[in-house]
């Protein structure tokens, strides 16, 4: 099976969102341990840092409810947080940010089917693997779809 991660690259990125979540967040220089939790929070959301200044992520219910938790958090350690709702005035950064969010998620996706082209798989950790990947889709990857499907093959169900 074919492993094509740079089929993304090719395609023509539409606005899918206009509406963006930005946080911006201090916390104290000690204990680093805070700083630390917050960070792993962050990528396990799979957001993305925009410009060394601000972790970005699409303005979704879903999104919007755990930025929110994660500000109040930061606040609760004795930080600062600001949570704006953003729509960029230059869709360039956009299309930037899509590129962006599908590369994270693309690469694990990759890992999955090398994976998955081996004859002894566990598909129940590949399929737990996909499912964390997943969550992070924001932008529905080509990758992804070509994962599902060849879990969905692997385990004899026709996509």
């Amino acid at each position: 099976m074919p492993v094509d991660v740079g089929l993304w690259y090719n395609v023509t990125i539409v606005t899918i969102m206009t509406n963006w979540l930005l946080l911006h967040y201090k916390l104290p220089a000690k204990p680093s341990a805070l700083r630390v939790s917050i960070w792993r929070k962050l990528k396990r959301l799979g957001t993305v840092l925009f410009q060394d200044a601000a972790w970005v992520l699409p303005n979704t219910p879903h999104t919007l409810e755990q930025f929110q938790w994660l500000a109040a958090e930061i606040v609760e350690m004795g930080g600062e947080a600001a949570l704006w709702d953003a729509q960029p005035a230059f869709s360039g950064n956009e299309e930037a940010l899509v590129r962006q969010f599908l590369q994270q998620v693309d690469e694990p996706y990759a890992g999955i089917l090398k994976q998955l082209a081996k004859r002894a798989t566990d598909l129940e950790a590949l399929s737990h693997q996909y499912q964390q990947v997943r969550q992070k889709d924001y932008f529905h990857s080509p990758v992804g779809e070509q994962v599902r499907e060849a879990l969905l093959s692997k385990r004899g169900v026709v996509p």
